[in-house]
């Protein structure tokens, strides 16, 4: 966890839009600055980000994505200088300088300035040049990155096809040793140990690299292994390894909705979700935790504080339609004497919301005002509705529990119980590990005589831990959606990965469902957990859930259930103004004007309300083809703001249809100059002008 400190800048929040990808561009076309990027970059770049670059459109976006690429790789990101790549850019001269011996194609493009950039200078070079017997070749030994999938050391050896030309790459597989001897004339092209004796005779340093890359493994028969290729494409690769592509896919496709400043500041996250059906309302809800690997923060001198502006915006969406969205702000404070604790840790941000049955993309994008970064997760899910038989919803992973007063809904919280979550899911030997999962569809009869058996088998090949235990569920109280808590010591478990299956039998030994989750047990005795942030909601404004799931519902055409949510949220609090225009509004989309009236009727007073109360009003009377009425209302709330283009639109069609052509070409006139882009109203204008 990183922690740098910036100036202060509030961005505000950007709805979201969604932009489409553009076609490609082809490399030829690009102006020359940025063929020279992707010609620096050939070796280094993943395909994913070639493919982001490749859909810009504007020299602008394109030096915006190369600031970012860099960006990803900076290891100090907090110093003025990035040392990879200044580091890239001497190797790239390097090469271009020393490597076009006997060709006539630049260095970098040479095997040997290839495996230079990308591992740069060997720790020793071994050359044969008039060596008798062997043609010209050079054997370049490197100390591997083990991070990167690399052996602790390895050679690679270069020489000149039948003894002039380019160095190429030697592969001891396709090429093999008669490639190094001048003289095969007596040897057997399958008798590698007679090859290989002939090398120690010729040159004995260059016999071992000729059979494998690896030191000191000699393979059976001195017959090159296929492991040679496995790490030749393990070193190609090498360089693109723990570099996350998401910032340049998030490129395209928030470009636009996260600032312009902000796109060079992509920071990976790690994200739990996890769905749960809650025992108390029977509604399913969709919780996560995201926590950002980097956080910028801020100083406040006056307070001795330091603080961030977190802005989250959740968004379901099916393709281009966005079924559900809502944003909050977490401003977050914190003493300085905090400040390596948080450093340490980091911070997650908590929430959860109830979503109504289908498939969707689930999108979470945080935004840090301080130090201008964004995080984003993507994922498909689905919420099954409906289903009439017994399902484990779980089981849901975190590191301790913690009791929790029963009345507010809060994330990863089930009755009084919160599972406290790190997204990383990787215990230290002091931690608890805790889950929790719900049953739904719980007959009585499946309570009286079902059992969960709980299995934790280790992943590692060899003698793996493996325990299971089974949980009666008469021993818990009864419920058609039963919610069940467990914890352990980790201490328990030795360290590896875990699989840990949850299996729901009946009376007779079948299994009804099955559901499993992966952790890790780190052989750690302490390992830092992100401070968790959520906002509570109290069960007493419950009524806001049945508004959402009301909304979602209005978004998938389904109505009834939109109308039966609106309804109970509206029962349990008629006081909610907010709720009651959205009802309203709802209610005019299905044409139930009267019920529209009677609900715009109890807005009558409330002097804040009063456009709302016109505009409803009167497109309510609209609905029922009364216009006068209709008018009449429109042009009380046009007193009040004359610059919503609903009201002035229904306004223009009112006078329309009442013959009154002038005042609906003024009214929608008005409309189009505050909203040129109403492809209908221009029709309706053009239509009216030809009447």
């Amino acid at each position: 966890m990183r922690i740098k400190n910036a100036r202060v800048i509030v961005l505000p929040f950007i709805l979201m839009s969604f932009l489409l990808a553009s076609e490609k561009i082809k490399e030829k076309d690009l102006p020359l600055k940025y063929k020279e990027f992707l010609k620096l970059t050939r070796y280094i770049i993943q395909e994913k980000e070639k493919d982001a670059f490749m859909q810009l459109t504007s020299d602008r976006d394109r030096d915006i994505f190369i600031e970012a690429f860099w960006k990803q790789r900076d290891p100090t990101p907090g110093t003025p200088e990035n040392e990879f790549r200044t580091e890239h850019l001497k190797r790239f001269e390097y090469v271009n300088e020393y490597f076009k011996r006997s060709t006539q194609r630049e260095g970098w493009m040479t095997d040997q300035g290839r495996f230079y950039i990308i591992l740069g200078p060997p720790t020793s070079i071994e050359r044969f040049y008039g060596t008798l017997g062997i043609y010209p070749c050079e054997v370049w030994s490197y100390y591997g990155d083990a991070k990167k999938g690399l052996p602790p050391h390895f050679v690679l050896v270069f020489f000149q096809r039948r003894g002039s030309g380019e160095f190429k790459l030697y592969d001891p597989v396709s090429d093999g040793p008669t490639a190094l001897i001048v003289n095969t004339r007596d040897l057997d092209v399958e008798d590698y140990e007679g090859m290989y004796d002939r090398l120690v005779e010729l040159a004995p340093s260059l016999a071992e690299p000729a059979i494998t890359m690896i030191p000191g493994e000699i393979p059976y028969n001195y017959t090159p292994s296929p492991r040679n290729a496995i790490l030749l494409a393990d070193i190609i690769e090498s360089p693109k390894k723990n570099i996350n592509p998401a910032y340049a896919t998030n490129f395209l496709t928030y470009k636009g909705v996260v600032s312009t400043e902000q796109m060079t500041n992509f920071v990976d996250s790690e994200t739990s979700i996890a769905l749960i059906p809650d025992p108390l309302t029977g509604m399913n809800f969709l919780h996560f935790s995201i926590a950002p690997k980097t956080l910028s923060v801020d100083y406040y001198e006056p307070n001795d504080q330091y603080f961030c502006n977190l802005s989250l915006a959740v968004s379901l969406r099916v393709k281009e339609d966005i079924i559900f969205q809502y944003s909050k702000d977490f401003p977050l404070y914190f003493a300085s004497n905090e400040k390596d604790k948080i450093r340490a840790s980091g911070i997650s941000i908590e929430d959860s919301f109830p979503v109504i049955g289908g498939d969707y993309q689930l999108i979470i994008l945080l935004q840090n005002s301080i130090g201008k970064e964004f995080s984003i997760f993507e994922q498909d899910i689905s919420v099954s509705e409906g289903s009439a038989t017994p399902q484990i919803f779980g089981p849901f992973l975190g590191y301790k529990f913690q009791d929790f007063q029963s009345d507010v809904h809060i994330p990863f919280k089930m009755i009084n119980k919160k599972l406290i979550v790190d997204p990383k899911n990787t215990f230290s030997v002091s931690d608890d590990v805790s889950f929790i999962f719900d049953l739904i569809n719980v007959s009585e009869s499946l309570w009286n005589e079902g059992r969960v058996r709980v299995a934790l088998r280790g992943l590692k090949k060899e003698t793996p831990l493996q325990k299971s235990f089974i949980m009666r569920l008469r021993d818990y109280t009864y419920n058609k959606i039963m919610f069940i808590s467990y914890s352990f010591t980790a201490r328990e478990l030795i360290p590896d990965y875990y699989e840990l299956k949850l299996i729901l039998f009946d009376k007779d030994e079948n299994i009804i469902d099955e559901k499993k989750r992966n952790f890790i047990v780190s052989p750690a005795e302490v390992i830092s957990h992100p401070l968790a942030r959520a906002k509570g909601l109290p069960l007493s404004s419950s009524f806001l859930f049945y508004y959402m799931l009301a909304n979602q519902y209005s978004k998938v055409k389904a109505l009834e259930k939109a109308e039966e949510n609106y309804e109970k949220a509206y029962n349990l609090n008629p006081g909610y103004k907010k709720g009651l225009i959205e009802y309203a509004h709802f209610l005019l989309g299905v044409d139930n004007f009267d019920k529209s009236l009677a609900l715009i009727e109890t807005l009558k007073d409330d002097d804040n309300l009063k456009f709302e109360y016109y505009l409803l009003k009167g497109r309510a009377y609209m609905g029922k083809g009364m216009d006068e009425q209709a008018i009449e209302n429109f042009l009380e709330g046009n007193k009040i703001y004359n610059s919503d283009t609903r009201l002035l639109n229904s306004l223009g069609i009112c006078y329309y249809r009442t013959k009154q052509r002038e005042r609906a070409l003024e009214a929608l006139g008005a409309s189009l100059k505050l909203n040129p882009n109403q492809e209908d109203v221009k029709k309706l204008v053009d239509r009216i002008k030809k009447s």
